[in-house]
């Protein structure tokens, strides 16, 4: 039994307040089974005077997306002067810019995709590199807006350049990488397994895949050579260094294996609030390393701090 206070935060306004609310309602489930005193806030734009008034002990942060993973809800809480989970205001802002944290990457020696960031409207009526390629915004979560453009496209999807599109003007346009998406947590200093995301019913690793029942199959430990396994762990732990992470986060690699055992292994993206639904990864690996969720929730509560 734990006398702390916890505060889960949850929901938000950015586009992935449904997977954030399922996130903070199985947390706030977990810490009240591990005996916390839990307080369920669905984050609107009057936060901190809400945190102010309930002076949670701490934050566990379950929200996703703009706001919640950027370095916003961060700042808010060092201003409070109220630990929180996962990682702090660099790293978490470093992490969402695609862009910049593939210079990070590339600096510290993980193999990255050769990609330029540019304006959605730049992109035009032609190829701004040689296709197959992906378009991808610069700062947003959980694949929204996510555009592969296949080998045989004549021109660029209209979409990029249109009024319908909803996430921001700065684009990423990245080599498409071919085959199988592996992804590996860190928890604490720790790499925990690697497990390869099988879509069963979308081209690729997308939202719904994600998050709808079904939509994926999750295989831990991932069918690969041990070396690849191990070299997955390496660079998933060296990228959680490397951007500064703190708590738990998750990379998300591309490995390459139509030609050689070996292959090609590529980091993606780094992702520092990482889903903590009943589907999510994290909580899988978690689960294999031996720690169950509420041990997991408990172990991120007892880890949290300011000026992380």
């Amino acid at each position: 039994m734990s006398d702390k206070h916890v505060a889960v935060l949850m929901g938000g306004f950015s586009s992935e307040r449904p997977v954030s609310l399922s996130s903070g309602t199985a947390c706030a489930d977990a810490l009240e089974g591990e005996g916390y005193r839990v307080t369920r806030v669905d984050v609107g734009r009057d936060v901190a005077a809400v945190l102010s008034e309930l002076r949670p002990d701490v934050a566990f942060n379950a929200l996703h997306g703009p706001f919640g993973e950027d370095g916003t809800i961060q700042g808010i809480l060092e201003y409070l002067e109220i630990p929180y989970t996962h990682s702090g205001v660099l790293a978490s802002a470093l992490a969402m810019d695609k862009h910049q944290a593939k210079h990070v990457a590339k600096a510290s020696g993980i193999p990255v995709a050769e990609a330029k960031a540019m304006s959605r409207f730049d992109i035009g009526n032609a190829h701004p590199i040689k296709p197959p390629y992906v378009v991808k915004p610069v700062r947003e979560g959980s694949s929204f807006g996510v555009v592969i453009v296949q080998e045989n496209q004549s021109h660029p999807p209209q979409i990029i350049g249109s009024s319908e599109w909803r996430y921001g003007d700065r684009v990423l346009v990245e080599r498409y990488i071919y085959g199988r998406e592996l992804t590996c947590g860190v928890m604490g200093e720790v790499a925990l397994g690697v497990t390869e995301v099988v879509p069963l019913s979308h081209a690729f690793y997308d939202y719904d895949a994600k998050y709808a029942e079904g939509g994926s199959k999750h295989v831990i430990p991932a069918q690969i050579s041990p070396n690849v396994y191990q070299k997955i762990q390496t660079l998933a732990l060296k990228a959680h260094q490397a951007m500064g992470c703190r708590g738990v986060s998750r990379s998300d690699f591309r490995y390459d294996d139509r030609f050689s055992e070996n292959g090609e292994v590529i980091w993606l993206e780094i992702n520092t609030q990482p889903g903590m639904t009943p589907t999510s990864l994290v909580p899988e690996m978690a689960g294999h390393a031996g720690h169950s969720f509420g041990e997991l929730v408990r172990w991120m509560v007892e880890d949290a701090t300011c000026l992380r």
